[in-house]
Parts: structure tokens; C-alpha cells; sequence
């Protein structure tokens, strides 16, 4: 396979989008969902926030502690306070205050103060004496830790894990569902943007990239908002909070060289996630693109699978699908290498500005009760940051994801709305054709070229001509399927571009040449479009296009599903079904795009009897292959290369022995 072939493939309105524009408009979602954001925020910072007590805490009992194991036993014994009886007969003298080390007399001097603990936060001393209320002391004299403490110590510290377990649950949840309501608005208005765009849209895209842009990628959404967003609104928290408690004790014990460390090695710790991804969004973008081709493959081949069948092509179909298969897993793979790079480096940083601080520590020659609290810190956030690292890899392929649905987003190939559409609900004289010109983008010649004509009302009109003469062009115009490019098209002297778009509907009624039928039963097919059709309407609008016969000779009846596409029906079956439809509809216009095609002769007369009927004092514009079926029309017009060249009925056309009656002599009318 070539080198071209390998590459991605790339739409012609894709473009890159930055991160600031690319989750800006994801925020915008998000703020219709901002009261459980907030929840969710706020349970993560109060999950994060319970590691600020015990941080306050440690410095304090690594300084009492070494008060404590400096007092040497002699030191010890001297300092505690004895009877003068005793101390007289045991011939012993108590050793003068000065004689005492300092690390004793700051003991007895605590003793004395009634202090325990120096250094201790605030809220240890408020929560000391509301205990001391109740009867709970948390130290004795000597600043040991009572039993009495303990016991409460063991019932708040399971409630602490509780209420952490609770903020934990309603951060996870509450993020989620609000990252699924912003995926299903997201995917919401893909859908409602593509109804929107023009059939032009859909002849220069491939349906299956733009299912995979709908359903896909909006998937990797989801995995962003939904899961990443609650690690990213704790760990922030937690680095936050590690990295706060840092700087302050920094500040406190005068360590401003700690804190030059800290804020210089703190953004080294970002560098291999911002550096690699890059690279993650790079190849992401690339998978995303080609399992687009996947979805793609899979939604061709199966729609043509009566060709594969045909032409026993399975075995090539397989390795054509093998192909893009295999590629889309190098890309994925690809990712995936460069993305599971992002934690070990991270590590890999830590450990040497862990190292450098080492050295620092002992340069310094710092206390343990100086060191300690700074590593404390440091192992909280350690997870943290193995969680941004994986958040950083999905946040890329997230804003690979969201460039590939904004760039669907951002293309407008719709047909224009007028900013005040006329109402008309009825048809009353006739429609103009007036120099109608249109060329599709991807051609350079006209389709149509000064199409010039009238179709009164109650008359119908015919157009017939060889393939690519413009004939379903011309009938797509009048449905406003496409705008032309010059001239226009009027109903009762107003232009179709000024009506308004759900009025214009409901005048006309379309059966196309090519059939299509929606999975579900035949009696929601014929009534798609006429919402509370009833069922005796119904089964009268099948009676009428000669349908009613196969329908009721399943068990299943009207009930019978038609399968995709109407798949489990015959081509004239789809095409009767198709017919009563548009009957049922009742609309004033109709537009027969060879209608008939698909029948047999003999229910090709049926129905064009139902349709002759049913066209009374209605106005039909017709395109006929079989020219049989148009010869009592009230005009006929005979296109070639997008001109009219030549028009009449069918008896003045066929006397003018010019390409009409050749091409009724071509299918032996005569």
C-alpha cells in the first residue's frame, strides 16, 4: 500500500484548536451543570484538605520527642521532685538549677507553664480545652498522651475516614454526571448541526468519518469530564495544600533556601507532562482519525453487502478492513508508548530534585524534626502527581478528541434562513422556475443551466432526459434540498428561500428514486411525516399505492419491521410503501422522482392509476426513466447537459421528431 494510502485521512474543514479555545467551549457546556461541579469540587478539596491537621502536628512531636530523648537519666531523676526528708536521709542533694542541661530546664520549664506541646496549631489547644470541659484530658503532667485521648483518637479517626469516604463518592459522582449531561448536550448538537447541513455537505463527506466524529470521539469526552476531571479537582487539591504547608514552614523556620528549592523544582515536576503531551495529542489525533476509517469500512461494506455477496469479495473485504485495522492500532499504540512514558518520567524528576534536597538537607546539617515535615508533604503529593501525569495524557487526547468535533461544529454548509420567514400554509396559483442556474462546489460546469418554466397549479409536469442531464437536480431545487446560484424558484410569486423552512415541508411531498425505509414497522414508515396518522388512514393510503395485498399476507401485517434500509423487503415493495407515505402525507406539491422505476409492470400500472387519481387538482412535477408513465402530463420537458431544450406535450414533442421521440423510440413506445 502506498505511503498516501497510509495516512490518515483528513477532512477538508479540520483545524487545530488551542487548549485555552478548546476547553473554553467545553466550560461553556459545563456551566449549565455548575451546581454539581461545585459539590464536586468542593467534596475534593475537603478530601484533599484533611492532610492539613497532620502536617500542623508533625514538627511539634518530633521536638517534643527530642526534648525528651536529650534529658539524660541522671538529668531525669535530679529534675523530678522529692520530699526534702527523703532527699536528706537518702544523703543525696539535688543538683542547683544551673547544673541542669537546657533541653531539661525547657522540660521542667514547660512542666511549670502548664504547655505540653510547643508549637502545636491553634485548633490542638481549642480542642484541649473543650475536651477538658467534658472531663477528657489529652496529656498528663509529664506530656504523655492519656488514655482518654486515645479512645477519642479511635472514634474520630474512623469518622474522619468516614466523611472522607462520603467527599471521595460525591466528588466521583457528582463530576461524572455532569461530565455525561455535557457529553449528551455535546452529542445533541452534532446531531441538530448536521440536520442542518445541506445535501452538498453530505455528497463531499464520508458518513462513516462523520458517525465516528458523533460517537466516538465524544466518547474520549467523557473519559475527560467524567473520570479525569475528579482526579483533576483532587489532585490539584493535594499538591496545593502539600506545596502551601511547604512554603509556610519554609517561611516560619527561616528557610528561605528551601523555599528558592521548592519553587524551582515544584514546575520541573510539569516539564515531562507538558513535553510528552505533545506527542500523546499528536498520535491520539491520528487514532481518532483512523478508526474513523473503521467505523467507516464497517458502515460501507455492510451497507453494500449484497454487492460483497455478489461478487464473493468477503476475503478482500476482510484484508481491506485488516489493513486500516492494523493501522489504527500502530496510532493507538503509538500514543499509548509516549503516554506511559509521562508517569516514570515524572518519577524520575522527583527522585533527583529528592536527591538534590537530600544533599541540601545535609550541607545544612538540619534537624530531623526540619527535614521531616518537608518529606511528609512530599509522599502525600507523590500520588497526586502520578495522577496528573495520567491526567495530562487523557486531557490531550480529550483536546485532540474536542478539534475534531469543533471543526464538524464550525463548518456551516447549511442552506441560509431568512432572519423573517414568510408563513404560507397553502399553494394556490404556481410555481416558477425563473433562470434557475446551480453548479455543485465540487464541479466547474453548471448542473443547471437558465431553467425557465411554469407548473400551474393541478397540472403535472414531467421532465425526462438522459443520466447527468440534471433532472433530480431540478426536482431537489424545487424541494429546496439545495439553493441555486442564480435565478430563483417562486410558489404563488414567493421565493422558497423566504418561506419558512417547516411551512415549505408540509406543501411538498417527496418520493425519491432511491428508496429508503427506517428499521421499524411498515405502518410507522407510512406514517413517518403525518404524526397521528390513524390506522384505518393508514391502510388506505396502502390500498391506494397497490401495497395493502403484500402487507397483510405476513402474520405479522403492518407490524412486520422492514429491516435496515427495508432491507427484508423487495425493491417494488419499498417502493409501494414509499408511495403510500407521500399519499398519506396529502401534500399540494408532489415531486415523483421516478417513482415507478422500481415496479413491475403490472403494479406499475396500479399504481400509476392510484397516482393519476390521486393527483387530481394537485400538482405533480415528475422525473420519468420509463416514459410510458408521463404521457398524458400537462408538460414535458426534455433535458440535456442541464438545459431545457425542449418542452411541450407529449404528442406535440413526439410530432417534433427531435430527442424526445428518440428516446421514446429507444424504449419502443411506438
Amino acid at each position: 500500500m502506498s505511503k498516501e494510502k497510509n495516512q490518515p485521512p483528513v477532512e477538508f474543514f479540520d483545524r487545530e484548536y488551542s487548549a485555552k479555545e478548546a476547553y473554553g467551549r467545553l466550560l461553556r457546556y459545563a456551566k449549565r451543570y455548575r451546581t454539581r461541579i461545585i459539590i464536586g469540587l468542593l467534596a475534593g478539596s475537603i478530601t484533599a484538605g484533611s492532610w492539613v491537621p497532620i502536617f500542623q502536628v508533625i514538627q511539634p512531636m518530633l521536638k517534643q520527642i527530642q526534648r525528651t530523648e536529650s534529658v539524660t537519666p541522671a538529668e531525669r531523676v535530679a529534675a523530678e521532685p522529692r520530699p526534702e526528708p527523703e532527699t536528706v536521709k537518702a544523703g543525696i542533694s539535688a543538683p542547683k538549677p544551673e547544673k541542669l542541661s537546657g533541653s531539661l530546664k525547657n522540660l521542667m520549664a514547660a512542666d511549670r507553664s502548664g504547655k505540653k506541646l510547643q508549637g502545636m496549631p491553634s485548633w490542638f489547644a481549642d480542642a484541649e480545652r473543650l475536651a477538658a470541659k467534658v472531663g477528657i484530658r489529652f496529656q498528663d503532667q509529664e506530656g504523655r498522651m492519656t488514655g482518654e485521648m486515645l479512645l477519642v483518637v479511635l472514634f474520630i479517626v474512623p469518622l474522619i475516614m468516614a466523611v472522607k469516604v462520603v467527599t471521595m463518592y460525591m466528588n466521583h459522582y457528582f463530576l461524572r454526571w455532569a461530565g455525561a449531561k455535557v457529553v449528551q448536550d455535546l452529542r445533541m448538537d452534532l446531531f441538530n448541526h448536521l440536520q442542518k447541513q445541506s445535501l452538498e455537505f453530505f455528497g463531499q463527506t464520508d458518513v462513516g468519518q462523520v458517525i465516528s466524529r458523533t460517537t466516538s470521539d465524544p466518547q474520549q469526552i467523557t473519559n475527560v469530564i467524567s473520570r479525569t476531571l475528579a482526579d483533576l479537582c483532587r489532585a490539584p487539591f493535594e499538591l496545593l495544600f502539600s506545596l502551601g504547608f511547604v512554603i509556610y514552614f519554609a517561611i516560619k523556620n527561616h528557610m528561605l533556601e528551601t523555599l528558592v528549592l521548592v519553587l524551582v523544582g515544584f514546575p520541573l515536576f510539569m516539564l515531562p507532562m507538558t513535553l510528552l503531551g505533545v506527542k500523546v495529542r499528536k498520535w491520539s489525533r491520528k487514532a481518532l482519525q483512523r478508526v474513523s476509517v473503521i467505523v467507516s469500512k464497517m458502515h460501507e461494506t455492510l451497507t453494500c453487502i449484497r454487492v460483497v455477496r455478489a461478487y464473493h469479495t468477503e476475503a478482500y473485504e476482510s484484508e481491506r478492513y485488516r489493513r486500516v485495522n492494523e493501522h489504527y492500532v500502530k496510532s493507538l499504540l503509538r500514543a499509548l508508548r509516549w503516554e506511559l512514558l509521562i508517569t516514570p518520567s515524572v518519577e524520575a524528576t522527583g527522585v533527583c530534585l529528592l536527591f538534590v534536597f537530600v544533599i541540601y538537607c545535609f550541607i545544612r546539617k538540619l534537624a530531623i524534626s526540619e527535614i521531616v515535615p518537608l518529606f511528609v508533604p512530599c509522599i502525600v503529593a507523590y500520588q497526586p502527581l502520578k495522577q496528573l501525569g495520567k491526567v495530562q495524557a487523557q486531557i490531550e487526547r480529550g483536546r485532540a478528541a474536542l478539534a475534531r468535533i469543533y471543526s464538524l461544529l464550525d463548518l456551516d454548509m447549511s442552506l441560509p434562513m431568512p432572519a423573517s420567514p414568510v408563513r404560507k400554509s397553502r399553494f394556490d396559483e404556481v410555481i416558477r422556475f425563473e433562470h434557475v442556474r446551480f453548479k455543485y462546489r465540487s464541479q466547474d460546469h453548471l448542473t443547471i443551466d437558465d431553467a425557465t418554466f411554469e407548473i400551474p397549479r393541478g397540472s403535472v409536469v414531467a421532465v425526462v432526459g438522459g443520466t447527468g442531464s440534471g433532472k433530480t437536480t431540478l426536482s431537489n431545487l424545487l424541494a429546496r434540498f439545495y439553493d441555486p446560484c442564480g435565478g430563483r424558484v417562486t410558489i404563488d410569486g414567493t421565493d422558497i428561500r423566504e418561506i419558512e423552512v417547516a411551512d415549505l415541508r408540509k406543501l411538498i411531498g417527496v418520493v425519491t428514486q432511491e428508496t429508503l425505509l427506517f428499521n421499524e414497522s411498515i405502518a410507522e414508515n407510512i406514517a413517518y411525516g403525518t404524526p397521528g396518522a390513524t390506522r384505518e388512514a393508514i391502510i388506505e393510503a396502502a390500498k391506494m399505492a397497490n401495497a395493502h395485498d403484500f402487507i397483510i399476507a405476513q402474520p405479522e401485517g403492518y407490524d412486520r419491521l422492514v429491516g435496515e434500509k427495508g432491507f427484508l423487503l423487495s425493491g417494488g415493495e419499498r417502493q409501494r410503501i414509499a408511495i403510500a407515505r407521500a399519499i398519506l402525507k396529502n401534500p399540494p406539491i408532489l415531486i415523483l422522482d421516478e417513482a415507478t422505476s422500481a415496479l413491475d409492470t403490472v403494479t406499475e400500472r396500479l399504481v400509476q392509476d392510484a397516482i393519476t387519481r390521486l393527483m387530481s387538482n394537485r400538482t405533480t412535477f415528475a422525473i420519468a426513466h420509463r416514459l410510458s408513465t408521463i404521457r398524458n402530463a400537462d408538460l414535458i420537458l426534455v433535458m440535456e447537459k442541464g438545459r431545457i431544450i425542449e418542452r411541450g406535450t407529449h404528442d406535440a414533442l413526439y410530432a417534433a421528431n427531435g430527442a424526445y421521440r428518440r428516446l421514446c423510440e429507444m424504449q419502443n413506445m411506438e
